[in-house]
């Protein structure tokens, strides 16, 4: 099986928070405009789609926007490295670290990531939290990959060598991981770790309510 995991709500729990500073203040840098004051629903999107709304929301329009994208993820990578706590460690969903290396065991299993952080602040964020090494470089897809969630699932599998669909797993923690699950073909197990209850996950195959009943709908697989 071919595991695709989402960190925020799922691996890490309240770890989001520098990450939300870093998007806003590339913003204001990037396009020298202040951010927004407003608060957008972010749980479960793409760096690039949650900064756009936020972009729009300052008055800078979709062309200046897509001109300064690249340089906007360099600086919100560059700026999330300066913000992120020395250590993460406090912050790994409980039981999830247990579940990895059980799972890291198993022969049958690959681990890898279907994330909307960018990558070098998706893999910053592992390496502090002490779970980086259960996911290998090359691997996985990130924000920095599509802006659009519904093609991540896809991009991972070809990175893992053309994975089938009836052996590839989407975990997450919101609605938008569901949907890009069934949008490439896969199931998906929802945990209610994060900010959604359990009865928001119902279209997920199977709906846990923490890690540890996480690990007992993987063993039935």
């Amino acid at each position: 099986m071919l595991l695709l995991f989402d960190i925020d709500g799922t691996l890490l729990l309240r770890a989001s928070a520098e990450h939300a500073t870093a998007l806003r203040e590339a913003l204001a840098s990037v396009y020298e405009t202040p951010a927004p004051p407003q608060r957008i629903s972010a749980a479960g999107r793409t760096d690039t789609a949650i900064a756009r709304e936020l972009a729009a929301l300052a008055g800078v329009d979709a062309e200046r926007f897509d001109a300064g994208l690249e340089h906007f993820r360099a600086v919100c990578a560059e700026r999330f490295a300066q913000l992120c706590p020395a250590s993460l460690a406090d912050r790994v969903a409980p039981g999830m670290r247990e579940l990895l290396a059980r799972l890291e065991r198993r022969c049958d299993v690959s681990l890898s990531l279907v994330t909307g952080n960018y990558e070098p602040v998706a893999r910053l964020k592992l390496e502090r939290a002490g779970i980086g090494r259960h996911f290998a470089p090359g691997q996985g897809a990130f924000g920095s990959d599509a802006e659009s969630r519904d093609e991540l699932p896809a991009i991972a599998r070809a990175r893992a060598g053309g994975h089938p669909r009836a052996g590839t797993i989407v975990i997450g923690d919101t609605p938008l991981d569901i949907a890009c699950a069934r949008a490439d073909g896969l199931a998906v197990l929802a945990v209610a770790t994060g900010p959604h209850p359990a009865s928001e996950l119902n279209g997920a195959d199977a709906v846990a309510a923490d890690a540890w009943e996480l690990a007992s709908l993987l063993e039935a697989r």
